[in-house]
């Protein structure tokens, strides 16, 4: 009777581009047992193929000098190497490329990250069903060179149908393991995407990749910014004459629009409080023109204001405070996350909104300086600032004039 005696591992023929690959996948089948060969070029593929005779080719689809799929053909058309059991590298997972990879003679594709059991439980298959092709050509060739060959024929064949069964689990346990990895992979990448999404609606972008890469101090001082609040005019009145419905579907109207504003400008929403609406230009990452940018930011809600007024048939005014300074910036809670300012930069703003009046974009000194030779303001003189004391102030009259009205 013929025995089922485990060959040697074998030998496999890696071809990529990339050292980094190249290394990777020889660790994993090295510690498997295998004798690793790796090249970098598909010409080199077919320079060492015969020679070295593999029991296996791993070949990257995007190889210098000749693609993969041209190598696999041209091994393909050879007689000696016809039987090598070819399996495709890629970094996509693209039907089309899984299609012609297919066509050329292909017998596995593997993309790119690497999972270890998988390369290796693939690779371990076709290697199996090619060195057992080999051994029972071998057997075939003995067999029918001997003299009563029936018997060793129908021995033959128990071989054959025991190892092609055992073949046949090994492939469906494959494929299922695949599957259930496939499926868990995609859960995870849902749930990460979710995530984010879930981040990028309370944080901004930038503090969210410091969270993702655990990097960098989710408190930083910013050194100049500006500041910009703003508060309906006499709000509470006007939500005693609607229903909380009509009233949550009202602010979210405006507060949307100001939120599409924001985007456009590239400046950051820090918060609303109820009918007040904070936003800040100059952070997380810093720029230039950020006291410009909140200035347009505040002229476009007004006029955004008015817009809503005359559609809803409803007076509604804004106050708008803006100053510039430094702040404090960062992260807090445990559970629900809340991107905020501190610093006395931020108060004054809020005075500058506070004690302003209806339909006037007020801003400080500070602010003044930046945008005095852009825009046209008027002085307001000395105003108290409660905690701060007297405070010149300027208020908003135009753009393109420069100085003062």
């Amino acid at each position: 009777m013929i025995g089922a005696a485990a060959e040697t591992p074998g030998i496999i023929l890696i071809a990529d581009g990339s050292s980094e690959t190249l290394t990777l996948l020889s660790t994993y089948l090295e510690t498997a047992g295998y004798e690793v060969h790796s090249v970098r070029t598909g010409t080199a593929v077919l320079e060492v193929v015969e020679t070295l005779s593999p029991d296996l080719v791993l070949l990257d689809i995007s190889l210098p000098q000749l693609d993969g799929y041209q190598v696999c053909r041209q091994l393909k058309a050879t007689a000696t190497t016809r039987p090598i059991p070819v399996v495709f590298i890629s970094e996509f997972d693209q039907k089309q490329e899984r299609l012609q990879a297919f066509e050329v003679g292909g017998a596995d594709y593997i993309t790119k990250p690497f999972w270890p059991e998988e390369v290796r439980a693939r690779v371990s298959n076709q290697i199996t069903t090619y060195q057992l092709q080999r051994r029972l050509q071998r057997q075939t060739q003995r067999a029918l060179s001997a003299s009563g060959t029936s018997p060793l024929l129908a021995d033959l064949q128990r071989v054959l149908r025991r190892q092609a069964h055992t073949l046949q689990e090994q492939n469906q346990r494959l494929q299922r393991e695949i599957r259930e990895r496939e499926q868990m992979e995609k859960a995870l990448r849902l749930e990460k995407y979710k995530s984010e999404q879930l981040l990028l609606n309370i944080l901004p972008k930038a503090i969210v990749e410091q969270l993702k890469q655990l990097k960098g101090s989710l408190a930083e001082r910013f050194d100049d910014v500006t500041i910009l609040f703003a508060d309906i005019v006499d709000f509470t009145p006007l939500a005693a004459q609607i229903s909380p419905l009509e009233l949550v579907n009202w602010l979210n109207g405006i507060f949307s629009e100001f939120d599409r504003l924001a985007g456009q400008l590239q400046l950051e929403k820090i918060k609303t409080i109820g009918d007040a609406y904070m936003v800040v230009g100059g952070l997380p990452v810093p720029r230039d023109d950020h006291a410009e940018a909140v200035m347009e930011m505040a002229i476009a809600m007004q006029e955004a204001t008015q817009r809503f007024s005359r559609q809803d048939n409803r007076a509604m005014q804004l106050r708008i405070g803006i100053n510039t300074g430094p702040v404090v910036a960062g992260v807090i809670g445990i559970q629900k996350f809340s991107y905020d300012l501190w610093g006395d930069a931020v108060n004054i703003a809020s005075r500058m909104e506070a004690q302003g009046e209806p339909g006037m974009i007020q801003v400080t000194e500070a602010t003044y300086r930046r945008l005095r030779s852009h825009y046209r303001f008027e002085p307001m003189g000395q105003v108290l600032v409660k905690g701060r004391g007297y405070m010149t102030t300027f208020r908003y009259v135009e753009r393109g004039t420069a100085g003062l009205s």
